[in-house]
């Protein structure tokens, strides 16, 4: 089977405009609208594709604003029209406006920024070749009388992304006759817009934004990860707002060695997580359907694992401090206590525990129920945040134990007893000699195929044996799918590269009747 060859993305090559004179003048107000005002072209580049994808790559802009400002969280579209125009977006001379996305913008840190609603104007050359497809769209922020644009907003009026098709020039030159992009703007009085201005600068991040979405819609490019596939982002982000603000001082209390600013944000966005999940997986428990929702913490009243949890090697225990401290129960263990631990109050120096726990003591048939260990109940959530070495264990010993589901955050990779190594695809695929464990099987028991099995890791349609890590992750996930539980796999919203998660929220089929006693 043939494969076809890759193509480089061409060579991102802005110019400012106010170096060379341009056949296409900036836009401006049609006669119709009162207010005359001209856009003043500030930087372009070679398009590279048709004009028929702008629309496709504009609306990532539009979409996802997160991509380009570290201040923005995300925007929230309000309404979606290709009939009703506002009136107070600009009519523009030759073009015709065929759509308008009416957008909030909210800031990442609400308590320093405001939010900003914008509309997001598409426009399409009203004759010619290429009358009615979208070529230009404007953003134009709405301000309210006597209020300001938050910072992470330029300060214009306007701020518009041209696609100017090669037959639009009037020029003879061949070196000209290539499409064009251009961010063309109507700065407020006073600001900068020189090669030295942050507005340029702006303008330069956005173009090559957009010269980049042009060419992904070219060649169909798809992410590599998969995120938010279990629990939303919207909501993940609004309740991760809120869990911020309440352990955000754990930075300035951290008495580890490591990274303050990492682990405790991390562990944040763990807990919020888990938070979500649990609600969604346990939304028919009723144990705590009469507790009052609270407006500031609503979590208080939503379904969690009726049994607790458990974070296995919790090592400086801040995820299960964060998780008592919000009203759930559970305990985390280590083999030894960290500084942190007696830092921590009461309930949450309570829930941490030094304990040597062995997998193998469940394995034997033989051992008595005093000899099982007394922290895996039945029915308890199992946590491994990079838990090194009992990674492997986790689907194992929430098999074993009846537990109710398990997160594996898998970090270093590890095996039963040795450290997983890629010595070959077929060795380091295989967890076992018995072929029946090597193949990738549905949570009906059923064989699936090898490709469809790893598409639905998150891992990206290609390339996905090329790292060791990559490799560990499926070989866990087969591990966790034959010992028959119904895995999911997500990309946490988290500070570190290891944020790759596999969930098993629900044991399929019997271990001893799937597999008896070959494990």
């Amino acid at each position: 089977m043939s494969t076809t060859p890759s193509v480089q993305r061409p060579r991102f090559n802005p110019s400012p405009c106010d170096v060379r004179a341009h056949d296409v003048p900036p836009l401006h107000n049609s006669d119709s609208n009162p207010s005359h005002f001209r856009f003043q072209s500030l930087i372009s580049c070679p398009a590279d594709v048709p004009l028929e994808l702008f629309e496709t790559a504009v609306s990532q802009l539009i979409h996802h604003p997160e991509y380009n400002s570290t201040l923005i969280l995300r925007s929230e579209t309000i309404s979606d029209s290709d009939t009703t125009i506002p009136s107070s977006v600009p009519r523009l001379e030759g073009y015709c406006p065929v759509r308008n996305v009416h957008r909030k913008l909210l800031p990442r840190r609400p308590g320093r920024d405001s939010g900003l609603e914008q509309h997001c104007t598409l426009y399409a050359f009203e004759t010619g070749e290429f009358a009615g497809l979208p070529s230009t769209l404007v953003l134009t922020p709405i301000v309210p009388e006597g209020e300001s644009l938050p910072y992470y907003h330029p300060t214009v009026s306007h701020l518009a992304f041209r696609y100017i098709p090669s037959n639009v020039t009037s020029t003879s030159d061949a070196a000209s006759a290539q499409p064009t992009l251009r961010v063309e703007t109507v700065p407020h009085p006073g600001t900068l817009t020189d090669p030295n201005s942050r507005l340029y600068r702006t303008a330069l991040a956005l173009l090559d934004t957009l010269h980049r979405y042009l060419w992904g819609a070219l060649t169909h490019y798809q992410k590599r990860v998969q995120h938010d596939v279990l629990v939303p982002r919207e909501v993940y982000q609004d309740v991760y707002l809120k869990m911020r603000e309440r352990h955000k001082g754990l930075v300035n209390t951290w008495r580890e060695s490591t990274d303050p600013l990492k682990h405790v944000f991390e562990d944040i966005g763990i807990a919020t997580y888990l938070m979500l999940f649990w609600k969604d997986m346990f939304a028919d428990s009723a144990d705590l359907a009469a507790v009052t929702e609270l407006h500031d913490s609503p979590w208080k009243s939503w379904p969690r694992p009726a049994k607790g949890f458990l974070d296995l090697g919790c090592g400086n225990g801040l995820l299960t401090h964060i998780l008592s401290a919000e009203g759930y129960s559970g305990y985390g263990i280590d083999l030894r206590a960290r500084m942190s631990w007696a830092h921590y109050p009461e309930p949450s120096q309570a829930a941490l525990k030094v304990h040597a726990l062995d997998p193998t003591q469940l394995l034997s048939p033989e051992s008595d129920t005093d000899s099982k260990d007394s922290f895996l109940a039945p029915g308890v959530f199992l946590i491994g945040n990079h838990a090194d070495e009992l990674t492997p264990w986790l689907p194992v010993l929430a098999t074993l134990t009846g537990a109710s589901g398990y997160l594996s955050i898998p970090c270093c990779a590890w095996m039963f007893d040795e450290r997983f190594t890629r010595s070959s695809t077929v060795s380091t695929l295989n967890f076992s000699d018995d072929e029946s464990l090597n193949a990738a099987t549905s949570p009906s028991g059923e064989a699936e195929d090898e490709v469809v099995f790893i598409s639905t890791l998150g891992l990206g349609a290609e390339g996905t044996h090329k790292s060791q890590y990559s490799a560990y992750r499926i070989w866990l996930a087969r591990l966790s799918r034959w010992l028959g539980w119904k895995i999911e796999c997500d990309t946490l919203r988290i500070p570190s590269t290891r944020n790759w998660a596999i969930v098993g929220g629900l044991h399929c089929l019997s271990f001893s009747k799937q597999h008896g006693s070959r494990f």
